[in-house]
């Protein structure tokens, strides 16, 4: 049987999707980073339903993920209008 490499591993626990939008280099960014942000909250969730997380450890964990998505928005300047 051949092992798996890490990318692999990486490509099937961490799966990445096309961006479709607008091409900028921000919007590429902030798209990697919402993806991310989903990935982390599915496994929060999960781990809240098994019991294996309390609902304020998952509410404390995802609340410091979503500020995190918030300042990198502001700090790329995602959605801001920007006429040249």
């Amino acid at each position: 049987m051949t092992q798996p490499s890490s990318q692999d591993k990486n490509s099937f626990f961490y799966p990445r999707s096309r961006y479709y939008g607008k091409f900028q280099p921000e919007n590429l960014v902030f798209n990697a980073n919402l993806q991310e942000f989903a990935q982390k909250i599915s496994y929060i969730t999960c781990l809240e339903t098994a019991g294996k997380l309390s609902q304020e450890e998952a509410y404390q964990q995802i609340r410091v993920l979503w500020k995190q998505l918030k300042h990198s928005k502001k700090k790329l300047n995602v959605g801001v209008n920007k006429e040249i």
